[in-house]
């Protein structure tokens, strides 16, 4: 393999998680008086961490999000992928097979720990990922389309940015793999491959990821 660490990003592409957090958000900024649909949710924050929500909010409204809204936000997604979350189709043989290889592997989210680890502990993916190779935007303070997630996981794990490769399905995060100076190929699966300009290559099955980082 041609690289000496695979990053992936979280949310849909390790955990099928996308379609519900995005109808959440959507129903609950709404209840609170910012009309939101499902797409509108998805273009905006779709790969963000969540202050990039109160940031958004704030610029286009003048007002502030509730204090508890993270608080809220966060009960009903865990609420939901504990009834529902799966793993993304296809990514535990990924994972069998870089594990085999003895190819280094992790995951930066824009997502809490907290999020990161509910997930996983649904899915079964926790068994993939210890403690020493999960990271989240919680470790930098800035969320992706910053480059400072992954070149904090990268220096975490000892590798040199350009002999790092991200997997990512959203706008932000493959903004972000490119400022820190990493190839990234992005997953089709929910998120068109016209919106994730820049990137090496594009896949919409898991299956086929392992031939590109050959």
């Amino acid at each position: 393999m041609r690289y000496d660490l695979v990053i992936f990003d979280n949310d849909g592409v390790l955990v099928d998680s996308e379609p519900l957090s995005n109808t959440i958000l959507a129903a609950y900024l709404t209840e609170l008086g910012h009309p939101t649909s499902y797409e509108d949710s998805l273009r905006d924050y779709m790969g963000s961490a969540v202050h990039r929500i109160h940031d958004l909010v704030r610029e286009r409204t003048g007002q502030a999000l509730p204090a508890d809204f993270d608080d809220v936000f966060h009960a009903r997604v865990f609420a939901a992928f504990e009834r529902e979350l799966t793993a993304v189709n296809g990514v535990t043989e990924v994972l069998e097979k870089l594990r085999a290889d003895g190819v280094p592997y992790c995951v930066a989210s824009s997502g809490s720990h907290e999020r990161i680890r509910v997930g996983h502990r649904r899915t079964g993916l926790d068994r993939w990922f210890t403690d020493g190779i999960v990271f989240s935007a919680q470790d930098v303070g800035t969320g992706k389309p910053a480059p400072d997630l992954f070149l904090h996981a990268a220096e975490r794990m000892g590798v040199a940015p350009e002999r790092c490769v991200v997997v990512e399905d959203s706008r932000l995060g493959v903004q972000a793999a490119l400022a820190a100076g990493m190839d990234v190929y992005g997953f089709t699966a929910m998120t068109a491959a016209t919106e994730l300009a820049g990137v090496n290559g594009h896949f919409g099955a898991m299956e086929e990821l392992p031939a590109l980082l050959v």
